[in-house]
C-alpha cells in the first residue's frame, strides 16, 4: 500500500491555498491535516497532529513562514518544509535555507514542477526552482550574501522579534499582549528596547525597517 503523506498548508490567501489544495488532490497519496493562515497556526498544526510535509508562505501575518520555519524545525525536524513564494531574490532563498526549509519554489511554478519540488523534500533532498539556484549560484560567485554584514536583527531577543513584527504590522499594544498572552507593560517595554537597538523612533519608520529586512513583506495587489 502507498505510504499516505499528511500536509499542512501554511498561506493566508484563501484563494492560493484552496488552489494547492485542489492540486494535491490530484495525487492520490497526500492528504491535508490543515490550514494555517498565520505562522502560529502552522507551528500549532504541527505540534498538536502528525504531519509530514508543510507548504509554507513566506509572507504571513502574526509569524511570518520563516520565523515559523525555524520553530518547526527546531523542535520537529523530521518535518519536511517547502516554501512556496513570489520572492526570488537571493537573501529570502539563504533566510530560507538557512531557517532549516527543505526546499524553495516559486508560486508560479508549473504542476509538474510542484510535484517534482514536494517528492523531492520527501526523500530528504533539498530542492531549488532552477531560475532561483542559477542566481543564488551566480551571488556566490560574485561575493553575495557571504560578503555581507550581521543583520541589525541579530541583536533582538525572540520576544523581541515577534512584537518588532505585530508592530510593523500595524498591531497595537493591547492586541499584542492578548495575542501573546502577556501585560501591556510588558509589551511596551520590549517595543522600547528593540526600537533603541534597530535605531528607529516611530512605526512608521519600524514597518519600513522590516520591508527592508525581509521581516515583512509588501504584498502583491491581486485585484489589479
Amino acid at each position: 500500500m502507498e505510504e499516505l503523506y499528511r500536509v499542512v498548508l501554511a498561506e493566508d490567501h484563501v484563494l492560493l491555498r484552496e488552489g494547492l489544495k485542489s492540486l494535491l488532490q490530484t495525487f492520490k497519496n497526500f492528504t491535508v491535516v490543515g490550514e494555517a493562515s498565520d505562522g502560529y497556526q502552522a507551528v500549532d498544526f504541527c505540534e498538536t497532529q502528525s504531519v509530514d510535509l508543510v507548504l509554507m508562505d513566506l509572507s504571513m501575518p502574526k509569524l511570518d513562514g520563516l520565523k515559523a520555519t525555524k520553530i518547526i524545525k527546531r523542535t520537529l525536524p523530521e518535518i519536511k518544509i517547502l516554501i512556496i513564494t513570489q520572492y526570488d531574490a537571493n537573501d529570502y532563498v539563504h533566510s530560507a535555507l538557512s531557517a532549516g526549509a527543505d526546499g524553495y519554489i516559486l508560486k508560479d511554478a508549473t504542476s509538474e514542477e510542484f510535484l517534482l519540488a514536494v517528492k523531492s523534500v520527501l526523500e530528504g533532498k533539498t530542492y531549488i526552482s532552477p531560475g532561483v539556484a542559477n542566481s543564488v549560484i551566480r551571488g556566490y560567485l560574485n561575493g553575495g550574501t557571504a560578503a555581507e554584514g550581521v543583520s541589525p536583527l541579530a541583536e533582538l531577543t525572540p520576544r523581541e522579534e515577534e512584537i518588532f513584527q505585530l508592530v510593523a504590522e500595524g498591531y497595537k499594544s493591547r492586541e499584542i499582549a492578548d495575542m501573546l498572552v502577556v501585560s501591556i507593560k510588558t509589551v511596551e517595554k520590549h517595543r522600547s528596547n528593540l526600537m533603541q537597538k534597530l535605531c528607529v523612533h516611530s512605526a512608521a519608520e519600524l514597518r519600513d525597517f522590516a520591508v527592508q529586512q525581509g521581516v515583512i513583506f509588501k504584498k502583491p495587489d491581486l485585484t489589479a
